[in-house]
């Protein structure tokens, strides 16, 4: 809602459907062509993966090809010793199946005892499934006999056909023709990542001319942009990944569970797939702590070794090391899980949250894809004053209230006001100007604001429930209507008027639209401050001297604030509402506050002539405050 934030685009029913014809076209090369947009995928992104240590080796003195050799075979070592280990623990656990056999059938008794309905269910079906198959048996039988009759009667010899024997040279085949696919992707892979990273710098020019060689400097942060977070994203998380795994191998091996090297290295690599992968891993392990040991405290421990592990990692671990870095949301990497993986199946899971994160870079760089950072990225799609408002208008003041409250643990009650609620309140009086809040809508507004305000302070909250307050329903403006509030608890004239001298600061307003909400808001601060500050109006002023107060403290008020919410339309008036202050308490420090519009423009004017300071913020207004009454703001009363 700032004043340069460019017009939302005209989209006309053509360009609509080019959107659509283009968006189909990409999804069929995608899904046709993913036998060749795979392995160099994966190349890329394993590029991303070792150019750390690429730029390490160089540092020391190496040769870029030297490097790039050295980083590609020990990403070939570490490929080859992660699936010979997976391989070689896989045998040696089918081995040992045979072993798991009787406490299996142990833990079945044990659980049909536990369970004698539904396991009488069960063997009343597996009874039926026995005399079904001995029916079979008996019929195969009769078969038989009619076979022998049949050949006695006519001579003739029954003829049976067996498959034939499988050479050891034909089960070499078939288990060669089995991996020869993934083979086949990995020499790929391999041979396209040597050379992506051998033309590092000639493929990032190429791809920079051809996206966008007009303008150097957006397509320059773009490519930084995204290579910097996929790279971070993929090293942190296999340093994360790589942690998980020695911490899952020394837990199984305390707990005494066979293959822990096995279960640790299928918990390092199935990490990287979001979400789902560890928990595979879990109940498989889980699965086979149950078939060794013939109690069940293996079994507990081992997935209680998987929970603590996981949780610890995932709450404490991801999110200070690079959890708030990929700029994704959560349902994003999800979404584009299931996505992706309906692509290109299972290497499409893997891959899904890096593609994806390159979507949303790019949807932060390049206009015409915006809708993806929208769509997929971390960033809220409304700023702080537009939720406000947002929720304001629906009038859920609770979320209002409690965003608040997360804003107010790290910045004071005025700096929300500055940031948050004044832009609100302008968005709000800009479309109540234009007539574009119906009367339904600015009763929740009204008293979605009224209550957000009061509960940012103890006063109006803790004072007592049964006297007469002022309703939102009036006709009285807002600011009226929490002054009113305040009054019901602490009086007329908001507080005692035999006070310590110099201790009063009044606020007052010029008489503007939102002058005396704001006005308001700035007692308030002030008063959350421990700072006795009154909200009056020039009126409210000129009755209070035409009263008698014998009890009223000489010479009490010591700061004097005028206050503006439209000092570009108020300036005269504000002028002279200062100048009748400056008569009215020639001792006291007389400050402006002159709060910023929303669109209009700044104009450069001198200061009312009467004022000794001007302030443009609550924040600011609050500082000054502050430096007149150190001691009495030392604490806040909504601390």
């Amino acid at each position: 809602m700032s004043p340069d934030t460019d017009p939302l685009p005209v989209v006309t029913a053509r360009h609509r459907a080019l959107t659509i014809v283009a968006s189909g076209t990409v999804l069929a090369l995608l899904y046709f062509g993913r036998d060749v947009l795979i392995p160099i995928t994966l190349a890329l992104l394993l590029s991303l993966l070792i150019a750390p240590l690429i730029r390490i080796l160089r540092r020391i003195g190496l040769g870029h090809g030297f490097s790039v050799l050295i980083a590609v075979l020990a990403l070939a070592l570490l490929v080859v010793g992660l699936a010979t280990t997976i391989g070689s623990q896989v045998v040696n656990m089918a081995k040992s199946l045979p072993q798991y056999e009787a406490t299996i059938d142990a833990k079945a008794r044990t659980l049909r005892a536990m369970s004698l309905g539904r396991m009488a269910a069960m063997q009343g079906e597996a009874g039926k499934m026995m005399n079904q198959f001995g029916d079979t048996e008996a019929d195969a039988s009769a078969t038989s006999d009619a076979r022998q009759e049949l050949a006695s009667s006519t001579h003739l010899v029954p003829v049976e056909v067996h498959a034939a024997r499988v050479s050891p040279m034909e089960v070499v085949t078939r288990v060669f023709s089995s991996i020869w696919t993934p083979l086949e992707t990995a020499g790929i892979v391999l041979v396209v990542l040597i050379f992506v990273l051998l033309e590092h710098e000639a493929l990032r020019d190429r791809f920079i001319r051809l996206a966008g060689g007009a303008d150097l400097r957006a397509t320059t942060a773009a490519i930084n942009d995204a290579s910097e977070r996929l790279s971070r994203f993929f090293v942190s998380q296999f340093a994360v990944n790589f942690g998980v795994g020695v911490l899952i191998f020394v837990g199984l091996k305390i707990i005494g569970l066979p293959n822990a090297p096995l279960w640790a290295t299928l918990t390092v690599v199935m990490r990287f797939v979001p979400y789902v992968g560890v928990w595979l891993v879990a109940i498989l392990a889980t699965v086979l702590a149950a078939a060794v040991s013939p109690g069940w405290s293996l079994m507990l421990m081992t997935i209680a070794l998987y929970v603590v592990v996981e949780m610890i990692v995932a709450e404490v671990v991801e999110p200070q090391l690079y959890g708030h870095n990929t700029g994704l949301s959560p349902l994003a990497v999800v979404v584009a899980a299931i996505f992706w993986s309906w692509l290109w199946g299972p290497i499409g899971l893997v891959v899904s949250t890096p593609l994806t994160l390159c979507l949303v870079v790019a949807g932060r760089h390049v206009k015409a894809l915006s809708l993806l950072d929208i769509l997929l990225g971390d960033m809220p799609a409304l700023t702080m004053p537009q939720r406000f408002y947002q929720r304001a208008l629906s009038g859920d003041s609770d979320e209002i209230i409690a965003s608040a409250h997360v804003f107010l643990k790290r910045r004071t009650f005025a700096a929300y006001c500055d940031v948050v609620l004044l832009p609100a309140l302008q968005l709000g009086r800009i479309d109540l100007s234009q007539g574009m809040i119906g009367p339904a809508q600015q009763v929740k507004l009204r008293s979605a604001i009224v209550r957000v305000i009061e509960s940012l302070g103890n006063e109006t909250r803790n004072g007592a429930r049964w006297k007469p307050r002022a309703s939102v329903l009036s006709d009285s403006s807002l600011g009226r209507v929490l002054r009113q509030r305040r009054e019901s608890v602490s009086g007329r004239w908001q507080g005692p008027l035999a006070v310590a001298p110099g201790s009063i600061v009044l606020c007052v307003e010029i008489g503007g639209p939102m002058d005396d909400l704001a006005t308001e808001i700035l007692a308030r601060i002030l008063r959350d401050l421990n700072i006795d500050a009154r909200h009056l109006s020039v009126e409210d002023i000129d009755a209070y001297a035409a009263e008698p107060h014998p009890e009223a403290t000489p010479n009490s008020v010591s700061m004097v604030y005028v206050v503006s919410a439209s000092p570009s339309k108020e300036w005269e008036q504000g002028d002279t509402v200062s100048a009748d202050m400056r008569g009215r308490f020639p001792d006291a420090c007389l400050i402006g506050l002159l709060l910023p519009e929303l669109l209009a423009v700044p104009e450069a004017r001198e200061a009312y002539a009467a004022v000794n300071q001007i302030a443009n913020s609550f924040e600011e207004a609050a500082q000054q405050a502050i430096a007149r009454f150190p001691d009495n703001a030392g604490t806040s009363r909504n601390a």
